[in-house]
């Protein structure tokens, strides 16, 4: 079952992924990470590069470590961005054979049943317009951490149907 949550209010910057990796206890490192329909401005830009590398500047394909190295570093908010997380040994091959992720656009996010948008991640981190972030996974203890560090964050189910019935 796919769980998620969002983060929307309480924090003074909320697609900065220093510290929500810090509070989450690292987790990024678990997984590597391909990283699509990014918009963000590293200080540094090498960084900016790196996140967005690839042939076709659309994706990057990033080790949880390496990813980890970046925002301690060079600890910048994200705009837009999909990091799709995923078991260390599944090959990029096999997981660039699948369509890209994208933030804006994608409406699984605002679905009554939530949906990991690329079939081979175990989780997805979105920079929602600098104005959220969204933590969706398979893992329901991966959510639950984030509710509990984060505790201004909602359920995305949740939150979803509370939208659905103010529109009405």
């Amino acid at each position: 079952m796919i769980e998620g949550a969002i983060l929307e209010k309480g924090e003074s910057g909320y697609t900065c992924l220093k510290k929500l990796f810090r509070r989450m206890d690292n987790f990024q490192k678990n997984y590597n990470w391909l990283i699509t329909d990014c918009e963000a401005y590293p200080k540094r830009p090498g960084h900016q590069m790196r996140i967005t590398q690839s042939k076709y500047h659309n994706y990057a394909w990033i080790g949880g470590e390496e990813l980890t190295n970046i925002v301690n570093y060079d600890d910048f908010q994200w705009i837009w961005a999909v990091l799709s997380g995923f078991e260390k040994d599944l090959p990029k091959t096999e997981i660039l054979k699948y369509e890209l992720p994208c933030a804006d656009g994608y409406t699984g996010f605002w679905e009554k049943n939530l949906t990991i948008q690329h079939p081979l991640a175990s989780v997805e981190l979105v920079a929602w317009d600098s104005s959220g972030t969204l933590l969706i996974s398979r893992e329901a203890a991966l959510i639950r951490r984030f509710r509990e560090v984060f505790p201004l964050s909602e359920d995305l189910k949740e939150h979803n149907e509370k939208c659905r019935q103010n529109l009405i």
